[in-house]
């Protein structure tokens, strides 16, 4: 089931070079140990503040007060909720309201990651006693599940390699070991990942507590994060920090503030009114969007009008993790300045 998962995400990472648009950020799967109404209550209180720290990335967002607050009107926030066992255990899915959970992050002045996130692969090398090998579906399938599983908590998009012949050819557990860059981003070409990791897990010579490492590929820095406790607590820890840390990338800034501004977006090469009405679409979705329209077509050009929250460079730092928008170079002109208002793109 898990290399299944894993292979219609690289499926859909084939439709988008950069990033994937994460399904099922305001729902949460929420364990429960009967259906009374006391229970769902709590459940669903649990829920929303696990919602809050996927929409945020921030995992300490559970804590804010405006936030505590918000659990004395749960129901104000939900729009669905129903029941499912798996394998013994009952939980509560909950389905929130978008807009309602987006204004409750607002009020509380916390950072909003959208949708459309980065795909992350992950290598990792796991030493158990004097063997070192790497982590796949097979080896360590309790590691794999838990970090997928994790991972799709928090709603950062991971993939592990599939580690076929072709993944054995390029990339050895000594390339992983010592975080050897040059061989791991060559090799996650063919993942199309936005961000590459390299990981190790290892038990202490004087102890049974593990430690993992783990960095970016791409780190000008060497030194890497480092995580110490039992096997799962590290696994966990990983995945949390690797969240923050894209969503300290990515995420809204709270303090650029969240006054709706607008702005003219330049789209160059649609071919029809087919593709500007996809591209419409496409900038609606935006979590930093709240409208798009047309307020002008010529030869070549569509300009489109853009209500957003926070500052142009947050509109800008969504649409880089949207491949469909890429910069636009007009092969004729000769110099281009930085500013942050330039809003121009070509369509891809």
């Amino acid at each position: 089931m898990i290399r299944n998962l894993l292979i219609l995400i690289l499926a859909l990472a084939a439709y988008s070079t950069q990033a994937i648009e994460v399904k099922g950020l305001y729902q949460y799967r929420q364990p429960v140990e009967d259906k009374t109404r006391d229970s769902r209550s709590t459940a669903s209180q649990n829920a929303l503040l696990n919602v809050i720290v996927k929409v945020t990335g921030d995992k300490n967002a559970a804590s804010n007060n405006v936030v505590r607050a918000a659990m004395n009107d749960i129901s104000n926030y939900m729009t669905k909720y129903e029941y499912a066992d798996s394998q013994g255990q009952s939980y509560l899915v909950v389905q929130f309201d978008n807009a309602k959970v987006n204004a409750l992050v607002r009020e509380a002045g916390l950072p909003l990651w959208g949708n459309r996130r980065p795909l992350v692969v992950i290598w990792m090398a796991i030493e158990d006693g004097w063997q070192r090998e790497l982590l796949t579906p097979d080896s360590h399938p309790q590691v794999q599940a838990l970090l997928a599983d994790r991972a799709t908590r928090r709603g950062l998009p991971v993939v592990t390699p599939l580690l076929d012949l072709e993944d054995h050819q390029r990339v050895s557990v000594t390339d992983v070991w010592g975080n050897f860059s040059e061989s791991l981003d060559a090799a996650s070409q063919r993942y199309m990942a936005e961000r590459v990791v390299s990981a190790r897990l290892y038990t202490d010579q004087n102890s049974d507590a593990w430690t993992l490492e783990w960095r970016f590929t791409n780190e000008d820095q060497f030194e890497a994060i480092k995580h110490k406790g039992d096997q799962q607590q590290v696994i966990l820890d990983m995945v949390d920090s690797l969240a923050s840390e894209l969503a300290n990338e990515y995420a809204i800034d709270a303090s650029s503030g969240y006054d709706t501004q607008q702005q003219t977006l330049k789209l160059y090469n649609t071919r029809s009114f087919v593709d500007i009405e996809y591209a419409l679409r496409r900038l609606r979705s935006l979590s930093v969007v709240t409208e798009a329209s047309v307020s002008h077509i010529t030869k070549g050009r569509v300009d489109i009008t853009i209500s957003h929250t926070g500052g142009v460079e947050d509109l800008k730092k969504a649409l880089t993790l949207d491949s469909y928008f890429v910069d636009y170079r007009d092969p004729q002109k000769f110099y281009y300045s930085d500013s942050n208002d330039d809003l121009e793109y070509a369509w891809q």
